[in-house]
């Protein structure tokens, strides 16, 4: 049983005070949920901490490594393990919001990351969950990915009607654990609404499948503050 918990958290780098400035307040209920996921899934006592989200190729990245909220106007950068000796790899936006995340905890004995590409196949993430699971003894998975950009005329992706029903069925599939649902995510349509966390659940879900059993999930969160729809939520082995 390798994989042990998971969290579910979004990426917007408005999460980050320091970048969101006087906005900061309006995702106070965001960041007080990330916090709670996290912070059970460190609770777990696991022998390494993966990072999950999407970036430009798929597999690990290698430490050292570090983000930056640079391209967001502050400079900030974020190291994936505190104390590294250099900056190393750089980490996408995901994982750099990630990498923040667990900064804001005490830090677990063993973090490492791996990034999946946003058009990702079924081949292609399967191959991905098998190197989780074989991260450790007792792994846990901090899964970074935004639902649908297109709940309103002001969204990124502008209103989709298709957007509501598809976030729904995410959070329904978050909150039961349903691995068959997530993993039965249209990649074609998720990729129309401008979904930026498809293939990071679907690798959570593979993982999840892979080491047998059954899981307990809570939604703790479900927003779209800006049109872009955000989950947060917490698994745990039955």
């Amino acid at each position: 049983m390798p994989l042990v918990a998971a969290a579910v958290c979004p990426h917007p780098p408005l999460l980050v005070p320091e970048v969101a400035g006087a906005a900061a307040g309006e995702l106070d209920d965001l960041r007080s949920a990330c916090d709670l996921a996290v912070g059970r899934l460190l609770a777990t006592g696991a022998d390494a901490v993966v990072l999950l989200g999407v970036g430009p190729v798929t597999g690990p990245v290698p430490p050292p490594a570090t983000g930056s909220f640079q391209p967001w106007g502050v400079d900030l950068d974020v190291p994936l393990v505190p104390g590294q000796p250099d900056r190393g790899a750089v980490l996408p936006l995901s994982l750099t919001v990630g990498a923040w995340l667990l900064s804001r905890h005490t830090p677990p004995p063993q973090v490492t990351a791996v990034q999946v590409t946003a058009d990702a196949g079924p081949a292609e993430v399967a191959a991905l969950a098998a190197q989780v699971a074989a991260a450790g003894d007792r792994v846990a998975l901090l899964v970074l990915g935004d639902g649908s950009a297109c709940r309103g005329q002001q969204a990124p992706g502008y209103d989709d009607q298709r957007a509501l029903p598809y976030d729904k069925g995410v959070a329904t599939a978050l909150a039961e654990a349903d691995l068959d649902a997530l993993r039965d995510l249209d990649p074609g349509l998720s990729a129309q609404l401008k979904v930026a966390g498809r293939a990071a659940w679907q690798v959570l879900a593979d993982a999840a499948r892979a080491g047998g059993g059954g899981w307990r999930g809570e939604l703790l969160h479900e927003s779209a503050p800006y049109g872009v729809a955000y989950f947060v939520a917490s698994w745990e082995r039955m």
